[in-house]
């Protein structure tokens, strides 16, 4: 049986699931990625003591990408479609394609988490905030961002400015929670995705406060 993405039905089926335990945790944790937040989501390899379990013994990236061999999970999968495609991938990290759903603003975790309170308090809105192992704050905005990035620094006087910021597009993935990234520790939400928060904002309503702290931070 299908599901609609976000609907109560969903909602209800994977606490029953949680309940019964007849699921592994992780194919409910995708099941509530595809089926509550539309996203789709990758099998990718796993790092252990610097060996990558893509099998390639020169992998310039261990545990940090989708493994090529697996088929992505769509949005909207079936909770059956989820654990038949995730049981062929024992511990795959779970990773979210970018540029479909939602682009990537990321800049380093102390920046990105002065940036949350302050957007915060500003009553702008908002979508899910990642934290990853390596130390960046990852913003979900609407996709095209990444495009359009450039165009948005010169409109806002930040184009000459010694920033670490950048913009995830298509092409590239990002390790979801609860996965670990690259044997270095699991990745967290630091503002986890809500069913009130509709679509993610646009990059433009972020960007300026981002900016004016990653500038401060260097400075």
């Amino acid at each position: 049986m299908g599901f609609t993405i976000g609907s109560t039905r969903t909602r209800t089926r994977i606490r029953d699931i949680r309940r019964r335990g007849t699921r592994t945790a992780e194919c409910t944790v995708v099941a509530e990625y595809t089926g509550l937040w539309g996203w789709d989501v990758v099998p990718g390899a796993r790092a252990a003591s610097g060996r990558c379990s893509c099998g390639d013994s020169a992998c310039p990236a261990p545990g940090a990408h989708p493994l090529d061999f697996a088929p992505e999970v769509p949005a909207g999968a079936t909770l059956d479609t989820v654990t038949e495609a995730w049981s062929r991938f024992p511990g795959a990290a779970l990773m979210l394609p970018v540029g479909r759903s939602f682009d990537v603003l990321e800049v380093a975790e102390p920046a990105g988490r002065r940036a949350l309170v302050r957007l915060e308090r500003m009553g702008l809105p908002l979508g899910p905030v990642c934290v990853t192992p390596t130390g960046r704050a990852q913003f979900f905005v609407a996709p095209g961002a990444a495009a359009e990035l450039p165009q948005l620094l010169y409109r806002m006087g930040w184009d000459d400015a010694d920033l670490d910021l950048q913009c995830l597009g298509p092409g590239h993935c990002i390790t979801a929670p609860p996965s670990d990234r690259a044997g270095l520790g699991p990745a967290r939400w630091l503002r986890p995705p809500s069913l009130d928060a509709g679509t993610p904002p646009q990059a433009r309503l972020l960007l300026g406060t981002l900016a004016y702290i990653c500038h401060r931070s260097v400075a």
